[in-house]
């Protein structure tokens, strides 16, 4: 294996996963070493009510995410969902469509061909999804979720081109896979502005990566059933000291997928946004108990892909 390793060191990676744990001393543009993430705030209604438990339970959180995506949003839920995270100095992160599970092929939900996951299928579905990004960037959003590295690379190229604003936050999604250090660096290189992990990583593992990129690692702490279900709370301290800059995620076990969600499920997204910080507040307590020196962000820090507020009377 040698001749292997010495190979991947010439090219700058680690050639074996870092199983002494090094701190990072990598950080967010404002010197902080983690943020929190709360996955899957479907719509207005459900923000509110993510919003109203925050305040009560005096948490700071720095992004919001929302699976349904800008496709099924209409302008005024948009916007609205735009203010909101905008009178916060929150990022507010939605989901870029259409996407391979809501295409015509059955080809993502068979066994062998889960790979092809959120990919865009063809040149049109591209264009699609490259529309969504113009239309939720028109509407004042300043980030979006993507799974396809194709579509990641025209991010980078709507930028150069001013079809996308320069400071607009390209969000990988869980569901890219890219999982060793060459894999993620690729993924930084075609544009990713921060990249969510697979959820079964050691920290081993992602200690490889964190030596090998420079952009924030997302990281599920609980984990949603369809991606794993794991629980990872007292891993969180670690987390944080070997993986900076780093956002602290909370999905949800136990719980039903609500994608694409509306009104049918606005009762239910309710309750599961509720319950999401509350774990939050869990977590949060996690790194005051045992790591009470890390550093987090204020809200309206560089680096945040805070919306902007789109007068009414804009035509989109």
């Amino acid at each position: 294996m040698n001749e292997s390793r010495e190979l991947l060191e010439k090219l700058g990676y680690p050639s074996t996963d870092l199983t002494e744990l090094p701190t990072s001393n990598k950080r967010f543009p404002d010197g902080a070493q983690y943020r929190i993430e709360l996955p899957s705030v479907e719509g207005p209604v459900a923000l509110r009510e993510t919003l109203k438990e925050i305040d009560h339970y005096g948490l700071t959180i720095h992004r919001v995410s929302q699976g349904s995506g800008i496709m099924l949003q209409t302008n005024e839920e948009i916007k609205e969902m735009c203010q909101l995270a905008a009178e916060k100095g929150m990022e507010l992160s939605l989901f870029v469509g259409p996407r391979g599970t809501w295409d015509i092929s059955a080809q993502p939900f068979t066994s062998g061909g889960k790979s092809i996951g959120l990919r865009h299928e063809g040149a049109d579905q591209l264009v699609y999804a490259m529309e969504d990004l113009k239309r939720g960037a028109k509407l004042g959003l300043r980030s979006a979720l993507i799974a396809d590295e194709g579509l990641l690379l025209l991010t980078k190229e709507m930028k150069k081109s001013g079809q996308l604003p320069e400071d607009f936050v390209v969000k990988v999604s869980v569901q890219m896979g890219a999982a060793n250090p060459v894999s993620v660096k690729l993924m930084q290189d075609l544009g990713a502005g921060t990249y969510n992990v697979p959820t079964a990583l050691t920290l081993h593992k992602l200690a490889s990566i964190r030596q090998t990129i420079d952009i924030p690692i997302d990281i599920y702490v609980e984990v949603p059933d369809n991606f794993g279900g794991f629980l990872r709370y007292y891993e969180i301290p670690e987390i944080i000291r070997v993986l900076a800059p780093v956002y602290i995620k909370f999905g949800l076990r136990n719980h039903p997928d609500v994608y694409p969600s509306g009104k049918q499920w606005e009762g239910t997204n309710i309750s599961l946004v509720k319950e999401r910080v509350r774990r939050a507040a869990l977590g949060i307590q996690m790194i005051e108990r045992y790591y009470p020196d890390a550093v987090t962000s204020k809200l309206g820090a560089e680096g945040l892909g805070i919306p902007k507020i789109i007068a009414e009377s804009a035509s989109i």
